[in-house]
């Protein structure tokens, strides 16, 4: 990989602007899909338990994001024929994958929070 006045060549490079990596930097830097990630790390949950867990995530903004990382093949959504319906949602094994650098970004700010300034 070369690098040429900060721009990269390698079009599989974060830093190139035809990068695909980017949409899913994209989606893996989200606030929302790193928590969801996160606490699907317990095993498969249902909708409210997720929502529940996530304060103050809304239930469109929740149901966006479940969707973006089914998408992207990092969860796995499961019906069950039951009356009424139940969905779990899952860690797919990229998934799981990509919960590692999250779990250790997540470990990173909770136990640096108090060296940030405070936001105006």
């Amino acid at each position: 990989m070369t690098k040429t006045s900060g721009l990269c060549d390698d079009p599989k490079s974060v830093y190139s602007a035809a990068c695909p990596c980017r949409d899913m930097l994209d989606l893996l830097a989200n606030k929302w899909s790193a928590l969801a990630l996160g606490a699907l790390e317990d095993g498969p949950q249902r909708f409210g338990a997720l929502r529940g867990r996530l304060q103050g995530v809304s239930p469109k903004v929740l149901t966006q994001t479940l969707r973006r990382l089914e998408d992207y093949g990092l969860i796995d959504r499961e019906i069950y024929a039951e009356v009424p319906p139940r969905v779990e949602y899952s860690l797919t094994p990229l998934g799981k994958d990509a919960c590692a650098p999250l779990s250790h970004l997540r470990s990173w700010v909770e136990q640096n929070i108090d060296r940030f300034p405070e936001a105006a």
